[in-house]
């Protein structure tokens, strides 16, 4: 008799992420909602007046929304999830050679690619529209907020296996409002109250956000971000891996 050997990789490859990355290009509400509204908000914050560090206002700003576009791209794409439960994907992929942890690491892929893509027109646009920064500003701020924003993929991929589709994007995007206004993605952190701040370090974005800010503003806080990173990331990806497995015993 012979054996069934178990795929490469848990059954991840180009081909799977092409197909998810197809399926994502076609979701044009998501697309609009991901890709657009960060570059409406950059023309209505730019034009406020602070000291933003080692560059001009419209600098700090383009930062700060592209790090929120980064992050709800990939909050958005992960959560995603919810709608393919619904639809009954989830239980056709179980019925074929997809790992667990292949079918997860396609999905932060996945949106990682479109946080790359939002992140990156917002900072273009910025970049032509009179944002200023050293080189080395551009080009750090940019790769930690983007990398950063994979605590959001996380993020996602819990709120999806946690609620039914009805009701995950609403939720997802409220919930990136306020995490946003309580991290300092939209007031800069410099300007916080005493209490305000200590209340902010225990919010998701407030580690993201103070560490792409870092290169303009400097590097004081760097300890509480990474503590305030590695924190969250324990508590999303750990909360997605057992929803995961609990959702699966039901398929």
């Amino acid at each position: 008799m012979s054996s069934r050997n178990a795929p490469r990789l848990g059954g991840f490859n180009a081909t799977m992420l092409a197909i998810e990355l197809r399926r994502l290009l076609r979701n044009r509400r998501s697309m609009i909602f991901a890709v657009l509204m960060p570059v409406v908000f950059y023309f209505v914050f730019r034009s406020q007046s602070f000291d933003a560090g080692g560059g001009n206002t419209a600098a700090f700003v383009a930062i700060s929304l592209g790090v929120y576009a980064a992050m709800v791209s990939t909050a958005s794409v992960s959560s995603g999830v919810s709608v393919e439960r619904s639809q009954g994907w989830s239980r056709q992929l179980r019925i074929t050679p997809l790992s667990g942890t292949a079918y997860i690491v396609s999905k932060i892929l996945v949106a990682m690619v479109m946080g790359l893509v939002s992140m990156g027109l917002v900072y273009a646009i910025a970049a032509a529209t009179g944002a200023q920064m050293s080189a080395s500003a551009w080009v750090e701020s940019f790769l930690l907020g983007w990398l950063g924003s994979m605590l959001m993929a996380a993020f996602g991929l819990m709120v999806g296996f946690l609620l039914p589709a009805e009701n995950a994007m609403q939720v997802m995007g409220m919930a990136l409002t306020l995490l946003a206004f309580a991290g300092g993605v939209f007031i800069p952190q410099t300007v916080f109250s005493t209490g305000f701040d200590l209340f902010a370090r225990l919010t998701p974005m407030y580690g993201v956000t103070g560490l792409a800010h870092a290169p303009v503003l400097g590097w004081d806080h760097l300890g509480i971000w990474l503590l305030n990173i590695g924190a969250w990331a324990v508590i999303f990806v750990g909360a997605a891996v057992l929803l995961f497995r609990r959702d699966t015993k039901r398929v």
